[in-house]
C-alpha cells in the first residue's frame, strides 16, 4: 500500500520548544537536527508534482504563525479552564486537515489563526475515530488514513519516549516432528500453537499433542477473561480451543474479518441520527458439539448477562455492551425498577440496542461516538454460548423493542440473585453436561495438576476458512521453564513456544540441527519488548528531556544483544516490524530517532531544559543536576519528591524549587532484565556523568504494579509516590492497535486509563 505525504502545507519552522511537556510541566526538546529516519527503509520522496498539488493553499510563512500557548496545568480544573483538544476540535478534523513538519515528524492543525500542535492524546484518539477517506485526497481506505495517523503517533511517542525500549527477542518454536503441517502453517505473535493447530496433524499412535505453559491453567476455561483483570495465557489457549463459530475472526495476519463459515450475510448502515447499527444473519446449519442447534439467542446471552447487575454479583465488569444504544438503562434495570430514576438514567428491562430480530438473525447498533470506530466490524463479533449453562431456565426475548431477560432471569434468594450463581458455575464448568462451539471440547480436567484433556469436536463446522481439526486429541498442562527442554525430548510435551535468550535458543538450534528426523523449530520476531518504563508524572521522569537523557546514555543495541544472546535487536517505538501499519509507515518515510549512545547529547537536552542548577540555586558544576522550577508551577507530590534514601529532595529556595535529577527505580526480583539494568542504567557511567542519580528497590512483580499504579493492585502501595522507573514488558499482539483513551488529560478518566501516566500539553486547549 501506498501512502501519499501528509498534506496541507510543509513547515519550515524548527521544534516548538514546548513541545514535550508531560505532567503539566513544560520541556525543551531534543537538539534540534531532525530525527533519524528508521534504518529498515529509507524515506521516499513525493515526486514535486504530488507535493505541490497536496497543498490546498499556500504554507505560511513561519513568522506569521500563531502558535497555541502551553503552559503548567498547576491550579487548573478540568472543564473550566482546560479541556482536551480532541474534545474542541478533534470529531471535525480530517487526516487532510493536518499538517506534518517534514523535519521532525510534529502534527499540526490550524483553527481560528492559531496553530495546534497535536499530542499523544489527541492522535491515538483520531487513530482510531478519524479514518473516513477525505474527497479528492491521496488516500484511497480507511487503512491508509490509519496508517497515516499511527505513523504520526508513533513519531510523537518517539520524540516524547514515555518509555525506553531496550529489547526485543527473536522466539522460537519447536516441535515434535509427528506433528506435521507447522512448517507450511506456522505461528506467529498473533498466531499461537492453539491457534495454529487446527492446521497440523499427528503422526502419533494416538493422534493427539501435548501442549504446555509455564502459566498453570486456573481452571477458568469457559470464559477465562469473566471476573479477572488479566486472564492466564493457558486458560486463554484453552477457552480458544473450546469456543468457535465466531461471527467476527482474529485472522493469522492480525485483522479482522467477517466468518464466511457462519455468516450467511452482513449488513452496516449508519443511521439518520449517527448511530450506526449492524445486522447479522447466521447460517441455519449450525449445531453445537452435542448436535443441539445454534440460534441468535446463543450469540447474545454473555453480553446481556455481563451488562447489569446479574452478572457482576458474580464477578463480572458489567460492561458488556458499553458502547452499545441503551446500555446506560439496561445496566440500571435491578429486575423491579424498569421505568425508575438511577442517578440520572431511566431503567430499562429492554436492551434497546440490541434486536433479535428472527432465530438466526441479530443486529447492535452502536452510539455516535463510537460510529466511526476503525475497528468497528468487532462490533458485530459475538461467540455462542449454551443458554442453560449460563442462565438455567431463562430465555431471551424481543417484543420489538430490544432484546430482554424473561423475569426468572432476576430471581432472588434474599439479597443475592440466584442465576449469579449460575453465572459463577459456567465459568468454572469443565463437564459435557453443556455442549462446546469450538474445534474441542473438555473430557476431562485434573484438578490435582491442573491439566485437561480436550477431545475433537466432530460437529464443529470449520474455522474462518472452513478448515476442521485432524488432531483427535489436546492434552494441555503446566510445563516448568528450568526442565521444559527436558520435558519436550522426553516425550512429555510435542510444542515448545516462546524460546528466547542465548543459551536456551541455541540448545534448541542445535537439537533441530543435530536430529531434524525428531524435531522441527520456526522463529519469528517478538510483537513486543522489554523495556524501562516511567511514571511520567512524577518526579524528573515527567520531562521528555529526562527521559531523552537517559536514552542517549544507555548502550541499548548492547543492551538487547547481551540480553538476548545475540536472538533480537530493539525498536525505536511501541511497534511491531512485522505489522501492516508499520509497514506502510516506513513506505511513507516514518521518522524516528534511534537515540544513538552519547552523553554530550544527553547533557546538551537536560542543559536546554534547565537543569543547569545545584540544591541551593547555584549554577551546577558537578555532583546531581538540578531544575528549577517556580512555585506556582510546581505540584504538591513533587515539592516532597526524593530518593528512596532521602540523601536528595526537592529544595526550596525564595519563590522556587529545585528538583535532584534523582530517578528512583523499582526492579522486580529474580529477574535477568532486573540484574542487566544495574550496570546498563544504574551504574552506567553516561548516567553519572550527565549528572544523574539512579536508586533501586527490588521486590515482586505485583507490588511493583502496585507503586506504578499508586494503589491500583492493592497490594502494597505506601501511600507516598516515590517510584518513577519501573522495567518489565508491553505487547503488540492484539488484531486491535487502540491506545484511545490511554493518554488522556482528563482527570476523571486519567488514573483508570494511563498507559505511561503521562499529560502531554499539546493535548490541553486553554478555555481561558
Amino acid at each position: 500500500m501506498k501512502l501519499k505525504k501528509v498534506l496541507s502545507a510543509l513547515l519550515t519552522v524548527a521544534m516548538v520548544a514546548t513541545l514535550a511537556a508531560c505532567g503539566g510541566q513544560t520541556s525543551a526538546p531534543a537538539p534540534t537536527e531532525a530525527p533519524d529516519i528508521e534504518s529498515e527503509a529509507p524515506a521516499t520522496e513525493a515526486p514535486a508534482e504530488e507535493t505541490a498539488a497536496e497543498s490546498t493553499e499556500a504554507a505560511p510563512e513561519a513568522s506569521d504563525v500563531v502558535y497555541a500557548e502551553q503552559k503548567p496545568l498547576v491550579g487548573a480544573e478540568y472543564g473550566t479552564d482546560y479541556t482536551s483538544l480532541y474534545d474542541q476540535f478533534g470529531k471535525d478534523v480530517s487526516i487532510a486537515d493536518v499538517i506534518e513538519d517534514e523535519e521532525t515528524g510534529l502534527a499540526y492543525i490550524d483553527r481560528d489563526g492559531v496553530r495546534y500542535e497535536l499530542g499523544l492524546d489527541f492522535l491515538t484518539m483520531a487513530m482510531v475515530y478519524n479514518t473516513a477517506v477525505p474527497d479528492g485526497g491521496y488516500w484511497e481506505t480507511e487503512d491508509d488514513v490509519y496508517a497515516t495517523w499511527w505513523k504520526l503517533y508513533i513519531q510523537r511517542w518517539n520524540i516524547l519516549l514515555p518509555e525506553i525500549p531496550l529489547y526485543s527477542n527473536e522466539y522460537y518454536d519447536v516441535y515434535n516432528a509427528q506433528i506435521k503441517g507447522v512448517e507450511d502453517h506456522p505461528t506467529n505473535p498473533y498466531w499461537g500453537p492453539a491457534n495454529a493447530l487446527i492446521d497440523w496433524s499427528s503422526e502419533k499412535e494416538d493422534n493427539s499433542i501435548i501442549l504446555g505453559n509455564t502459566t498453570e491453567l486456573s481452571g477458568r476455561l469457559r470464559a477465562s477473561s469473566f471476573g479477572v483483570s488479566s486472564p492466564g495465557a493457558g486458560d486463554l489457549d484453552v477457552e480458544n480451543l473450546i469456543t468457535g463459530l465466531e461471527t467476527v475472526s482474529t485472522t493469522k495476519e492480525g485483522g479482522y474479518e467477517y466468518n464466511d463459515t457462519v455468516v450467511a450475510s452482513h449488513e452496516d448502515v449508519i443511521n439518520d441520527d449517527g448511530t450506526r447499527t449492524f445486522t447479522v444473519t447466521l447460517k441455519d446449519d449450525l449445531v453445537f458439539s452435542d448436535g443441539s442447534p445454534v440460534t441468535a439467542k446463543n450469540y447474545l446471552v454473555y453480553t446481556l448477562l455481563n451488562a447489569g447487575p446479574v452478572g457482576m454479583q458474580a464477578g463480572g465488569t458489567g460492561n458488556s455492551g458499553l458502547t452499545y444504544v441503551g446500555y446506560d438503562a439496561f445496566h440500571a434495570y435491578d429486575g423491579t425498577n424498569d421505568g425508575a430514576d438511577v442517578d440520572g438514567v431511566t431503567a430499562s428491562k429492554v436492551f434497546s440496542g440490541i434486536r433479535l430480530l428472527d432465530d438466526y438473525t441479530f443486529s447492535v447498533t452502536v452510539g455516535e461516538d463510537y460510529a466511526n470506530y476503525f475497528y468497528a466490524i468487532t462490533y458485530a463479533g459475538f461467540s455462542p454460548q449454551p443458554l442453560a449453562l449460563w442462565v438455567g431456565d431463562a430465555d431471551i426475548l424481543d417484543d420489538g423493542q430490544g432484546v430482554y431477560f424473561t423475569d426468572d432471569f432476576y430471581a432472588k434468594d434474599g439479597d443475592s440473585y440466584v442465576a449469579a450463581e449460575q453465572i459463577t458455575n459456567a465459568v468454572w464448568d469443565h463437564t459435557q453436561d453443556y455442549p462446546y462451539s469450538g474445534p474441542y471440547m473438555i473430557e476431562s480436567w485434573d484438578e490435582a495438576d491442573h491439566s485437561v484433556v480436550l477431545t475433537v469436536n466432530e460437529n464443529f463446522k470449520g474455522n474462518y476458512e472452513g478448515t476442521k481439526p485432524q488432531i483427535e486429541k489436546v492434552v494441555y498442562k503446566r510445563i516448568i521453564s528450568e526442565t521444559q527442554l527436558a520435558d519436550f525430548t522426553s516425550g512429555g510435551v510435542d510444542v515448545l513456544s516462546g524460546i528466547t535468550g542465548g543459551d536456551e535458543t541455541d540448545e534448541v538450534i542445535a537439537l533441530v540441527e543435530d536430529q531434524p528426523d525428531k524435531y522441527v523449530a520456526t522463529h519469528y520476531s517478538r510483537a513486543g519488548y522489554g523495556k524501562l518504563g516511567f511514571r511520567a508524572d512524577l518526579g524528573p521522569a515527567q520531562f521528555a528531556s529526562v527521559r531523552q537523557a537517559i536514552a542517549y546514555c544507555m548502550d541499548r543495541a548492547t543492551f538487547a544483544k547481551d540480553f538476548t544472546g545475540g536472538y533480537g535487536g530493539v525498536t525505536d517505538g511501541p511497534y511491531y516490524t512485522g505489522s501492516w501499519m508499520y509497514q506502510a509507515a516506513v513506505a511513507d518515510g516514518m521518522l524516528l530517532n534511534a537515540y544513538d549512545t552519547s552523553v554530550d547529547k544527553a547533557i546538551e537536552v537536560l542543559e536546554a531544559d534547565g537543569w543547569v542548577y545545584d540544591a541551593e540555586g547555584n549554577p551546577y558544576e558537578s555532583g546531581v543536576r538540578y531544575k528549577q522550577i517556580p512555585a506556582d508551577q510546581m505540584y504538591d507530590s513533587d515539592k516532597t519528591y526524593a530518593s528512596v534514601d532521602g540523601a536528595y529532595k526537592v529544595t526550596q529556595v525564595g519563590d522556587n524549587y529545585y528538583m535532584p535529577l534523582v530517578l528512583n527505580w523499582y526492579g522486580t526480583s529474580d529477574n535477568e532484565f532486573t540484574d542487566l539494568l544495574v550496570t546498563g542504567f544504574m551504574n552506567n557511567d553516561n548516567i553519572t556523568a550527565a549528572g544523574f542519580v539512579v536508586q533501586q528497590t527490588v521486590g515482586d512483580f505485583n507490588p511493583m504494579l502496585d507503586e506504578l499504579t499508586q494503589g491500583g493492585y492493592g497490594v502494597s502501595y505506601s501511600g507516598t509516590p516515590t517510584y518513577n522507573c519501573f522495567n518489565f514488558a508491553t505487547g503488540f499482539t492484539s488484531a486491535a492497535y487502540d491506545y484511545s483513551w490511554n493518554m488522556t488529560i482528563d482527570p476523571s478518566r486519567y488514573d483508570d486509563n494511563s498507559s505511561y501516566y503521562i499529560k502531554d500539553a499539546a493535548d490541553v486547549y486553554w478555555l481561558k
